[in-house]
């Protein structure tokens, strides 16, 4: 018989036994992980080290939230280490109109859509497959303003703190990387069949 899964779980309750982390939480963990650092060794990387900051903290873990929420929290600040470490990269030219694509605040004018058939979720993973692509061919810099602010919500004023930048070269990164996205996206997604 499996482990109760976190969501399962009342608020409140202490963290299941950490050999059962893994098992519980491992696969969300990776996949948060891969969506934004884009490499497999570097997720596993991140996955393993949140793993053992966890371990560490344990003891302070009050089930204000569910255990699930709090690895993936730890994860999310592994995460973000890493991409303001490899965050050192320049950034070459690139512009277009992305009106269509993004509005002022730089949220997706039309979201790619959560499905709830197989099909369609084998789908939604091939969209994430062609975006982490899409995202692995930007400068680091690039990749870690849009991934920060667009897939993190990290406010901006935060991502140029994170990033060592100003407030004008994050939104000129930010610019440029959608600018790349779209590309990508229109040839490998948008513009017919997900290419592999």
């Amino acid at each position: 018989m499996h482990p109760t899964p976190a969501e399962d779980r009342p608020l409140g309750q202490e963290l299941p036994d950490p050999k059962e982390w893994l098992d519980l939480y491992g696969d969300t963990m990776y996949r948060f992980a891969l969506a934004r650092l884009r490499r497999p060794h570097d997720a596993e990387e991140a996955v393993q080290e949140a793993l053992l900051a966890a371990l560490r903290a344990r003891s302070g873990f009050q089930g204000r939230s569910q255990p699930r929420t709090w690895l993936l929290g730890i994860l999310k600040n592994k995460v973000q280490g890493r991409l303001r470490a490899e965050a050192a990269e320049r950034v070459t030219a690139g512009h277009d109109d992305l009106d269509q694509w993004f509005d002022s605040r730089g949220k997706w004018r039309r979201p790619p859509k959560r499905w709830s058939d197989p099909a369609d979720e084998a789908e939604w993973n091939d969209f994430w497959r062609v975006l982490r692509r899409c995202l692995s061919g930007l400068p680091a810099r690039m990749a870690a303003a849009f991934t920060l602010r667009a897939l993190d919500e990290v406010p901006a004023a935060d991502v140029c703190r994170e990033l060592g930048v100003t407030a004008e070269n994050f939104w000129v990164l930010l610019h440029r990387a959608r600018v790349r996205l779209v590309g990508c996206l229109q040839a490998n997604w948008f513009g017919g069949e997900a290419k592999t």
